[in-house]
């Protein structure tokens, strides 16, 4: 519906030109006029499937009324069509042959009615400006937006692809957290079987309490080694495995061991509070852990500081590394100033690691050059249908970018617009000019006499300054018997009537006003 919709008003507008242009009162007739609205109808219809029809159609419409090819009644569809023709055509070798021919034919029909070349060369700039440039804009429309739609689906691709890896990320967080678990309750769970084996053989205890604490021991050991099958359900073989230091390690303590292996860090702890416990705890220990690992491993000689802030509810870490002596410091898993390039994972891991804490990650690249890794956590974690969903990787930048794309595509399409909207009126302003140079007004044309030489005549400026090239087409015969008949507009906006001024002897033989 819409196509069609398009189709009919594009049809209406090109058939203005012909009804102001080929009615009687400009030279034409009104077969003319119904001529065109049908061949332009015609044109527009076909335009979709054979987008160079229209364009042939209309050339061959044009050269009968001059062999310039702009002509004031089909010089719009030529500019429509051509433009229609480079957005729909997929190939552009049967545009060039079509362009090829209109040159030769011109050329032809130029030496066959022993005209001047110089109509030709006119033709040539017509069929450049009026055909040929606004196909070159219809083409690069059509590369542009297939450019866009190839970038969209290789954008979508990538998301897709992006929150593969990062869903599988989290899942590898989580088994980690779960192997992290078990190295901390299993050894708790074994400490109870233990303990339970010695009261099960303390003779100071009465037999029903030896037995009790035999079912407490076998309940632990059976716990432990479901504790481990759930493990190793979870945990993906090619999986890094659990950190070796233990989840309650002080911050001071991993601090002091990044320094004690040379690493420049230094410690800013405030607040009165102490370090959470649970989850939020092993969160905190990850996060400056994995940040003092990636300033080590990427940036060497950079120095790193950590500050704590131990409130009474939450947690808030901050850790700012330094460009390094051999480049800049990376985020985790990725490229300098980048969260998940190279196919890195470490701030999708850590962010579900904080989330699933119940406090929120959030990372950036320093003016400076390196790179700060701030994270907020509860000292309680909340309940699992409490913790904030995950937010989207690249919404924003997404629709950054679709901004951009959309803003772009105008002004491909209203640029080009513009300058060829400004040749337009140019060559308007250039052909109204060009009219008045040859413009003779009723009243000089009035006082002329017959009799009146061309001298006397010229010296009183009652004659423009250059006459026509020639008689319009159709106008009647000169009279006989004529040295030359010279023709000057009557008005500006039309072709015809003309005046007519045939002189004898250099004397003015003969005015009248033919149409």
């Amino acid at each position: 519906m819409r196509e069609r919709l398009f189709d009919l008003g594009l049809w209406l507008l090109l058939c203005v030109p012909v009804l102001l242009r080929s009615d009687p009162n400009d030279g034409g007739s009104w077969a003319q006029v119904a001529i065109g609205i049908v061949v332009l109808g015609g044109c527009v219809a076909v335009s979709r499937r054979w987008p160079l029809a229209p364009i042939a159609v209309t050339v061959a419409a044009s050269l009968p009324a001059t062999l310039e090819l702009f002509t004031p009644s089909y010089s719009l569809a030529l500019i429509a069509f051509g433009y229609l023709a480079g957005r729909r055509q997929e190939h552009t070798r049967g545009a060039l042959w079509l362009f090829g021919a209109v040159a030769a034919v011109g050329l032809l029909l130029t030496r066959i009615t022993a005209t001047s070349l110089g109509q030709w060369f006119t033709l040539l700039l017509a069929l450049a400006l009026a055909i040929v440039a606004p196909w070159l804009i219809g083409r690069y429309v059509r590369q542009y937006d297939r450019l866009v739609h190839s970038g969209w689906e290789l954008a979508d691709r990538m998301e897709r692809e992006q929150a593969a890896v990062a869903d599988r990320e989290r899942l590898r967080e989580r088994s980690r957290i779960a192997g992290d678990m078990h190295d901390s309750l299993g050894h708790d769970l074994a400490l109870i079987a233990v303990r339970a084996g010695a009261l099960e053989v303390d003779p100071a205890l009465g037999p029903d309490q030896q037995h009790a604490a035999g079912e407490l021991r076998r309940a632990a050991a059976d716990a432990t080694a479901r504790l481990r099958d759930v493990i190793g359900v979870l945990r993906q073989p090619d999986e890094d495995p659990a950190p070796t230091a233990p989840g309650g390690e002080p911050v001071e303590e991993l601090v002091a061991r990044a320094r004690a292996s040379g690493l420049a860090v230094t410690l800013t702890v405030t607040g009165t509070g102490r370090e959470p416990d649970g989850m939020a705890g092993w969160a905190l220990h990850r996060v400056v852990q994995e940040a003092l690992t990636n300033a080590a491993k990427h940036a060497p000689g950079g120095g790193v500081e950590v500050r704590v802030d131990a409130g009474a509810e939450r947690v808030a870490v901050d850790v700012v590394s330094g460009p390094g002596t051999t480049g800049s410091p990376l985020a985790p898993g990725g490229t300098a100033g980048t969260s998940l390039a190279s196919g890195g994972t470490g701030l999708v891991g850590l962010d579900e690691r904080v989330r699933l804490a119940g406090g929120v990650l959030s990372h950036r690249p320093t003016p400076g050059g390196g790179f700060a890794v701030h994270a907020t956590l509860p000292r309680r974690t909340p309940p699992g249908g409490q913790v904030a969903p995950a937010a989207p990787t690249s919404a924003r930048e997404l629709d950054r970018v679709r901004r951009q794309v959309r803003k772009g595509l105008a002004q491909a399409i209203w640029i080009p617009l513009a300058l060829l909207a400004a040749l337009g009126l140019l060559m308007a302003g250039v052909a109204l000019w060009t009219q008045h140079q040859s413009y003779l007004e009723p009243d000089d044309y009035d006082h002329l006499r017959i009799g009146q030489t061309l001298t006397a005549i010229s010296e009183a400026e009652d004659l423009p300054d250059h006459p026509l090239d020639g008689p319009p087409k159709g106008v009647p015969a000169e009279p006989p018997g004529m040295d030359e008949c010279r023709y000057y507009r009557s008005t500006l906006l039309a072709a015809v009537p003309v005046y007519r001024l045939c002189f004898v002897d250099g004397h003015l033989a003969d005015k009248a006003e033919v149409r």
